[in-house]
């Protein structure tokens, strides 16, 4: 069994950072691509942000400049480093993951989510 927790959402002025990170466990192989996404009530969940295993990066448009996704393969845990954050930032945020249950096998898996709140 394989679990994604996430953690370091809050509310946080306009402008403001936050730190995300999305933990891994279980009987974990290896993880490949893992990313972001984020979802704001009445909207699709989107794609903010993605790394691969060799650390390739990629970001939505909306974020460039402002956000940096990174991870630490040797604890299995990705991070979200967010600034300058707005108001339209505000959404649950979750982690997905690409997980190898053993050399052939892999597998998808979604965090709970953790709610980030831009307000003033």
């Amino acid at each position: 069994q394989v679990q994604l927790v996430e953690s370091g959402g809050g509310l946080v002025q306009p402008g403001g950072s936050l730190r995300l990170s999305c933990a891994a466990s279980g009987s974990i192989f290896g993880i490949n691509a893992m990313a972001w996404y984020r979802q704001a009530p009445g909207k699709q969940r989107e794609l903010v942000a993605r790394i691969t295993s060799a650390g390739s990066t990629d970001y939505a448009d909306s974020v460039k400049g402002r956000f940096t996704i990174s991870r630490d393969n040797a604890k299995n845990t990705m991070y979200l480093q967010m600034n300058s954050l707005k108001p339209e930032d505000t959404a649950g945020y979750y982690c997905h993951a690409y997980v190898l249950l053993s050399s052939r096998h892999e597998y998808s898996y979604w965090g709970q989510g953790t709610q980030v709140t831009v307000s003033s």
